[in-house]
């Protein structure tokens, strides 16, 4: 366990991807992440949305994610109505975690400045087996819901 780790310790490339280089083996996550961004904060808190696809076969959990915009940031879940924080995200075995609207997200509590629409936000995914991946979730308008738009024109994976 401590050598999938040790294996992508050389940062993180261009393409958010996490685990070894070109050599995944059935035990071992593979992630990409894809589809990120932040709805305009209109208050001190902010949402934050991505799917994390893993084409490794074996799971990963998402443990905690980090930005320089807040030191306050959860990951929460709604069912049936109600939000509630959790300590993680399983990500299964060539599966997908989507952290959307009206569902899963993560959450920045007390911001430390509202970013506007066209600004980009640094995240950074911690795991708990690859190594972190870090994200930029561009600012869309408050009201953005890719769910709910044409697929045609939504953005492909940010690079």
């Amino acid at each position: 366990m401590a050598l999938a780790g040790a294996l992508a310790l050389g940062g993180c490339s261009s393409g958010a991807s996490a685990g070894s280089s070109g050599s995944a083996s059935a035990d071992e996550p593979e992630l990409t992440v894809s589809g990120a961004f932040m709805p305009q904060p209109v208050g001190d808190m902010a949402g934050g949305f991505l799917t994390v696809t893993n084409k490794g076969g074996a799971a990963d959990t998402l443990t905690s994610v980090t930005s320089p915009l807040s030191d306050d940031i959860g990951l929460h879940e709604s069912k049936n109505q109600k939000m509630r924080q959790v300590a993680s995200f399983g990500i299964p075995a060539n599966g997908e975690l989507k952290l959307e609207r009206g569902g899963s997200h993560i959450m920045f509590m007390n911001i430390k400045r509202k970013p506007k629409q066209g600004d980009t936000v640094e995240i950074e995914l911690h795991f708990r087996k690859s190594d972190p991946v870090k994200v930029r979730l561009p600012v869309e308008a408050a009201t953005h819901n890719p769910a709910t738009e044409d697929p045609a024109t939504e953005d492909p994976a940010h690079h």
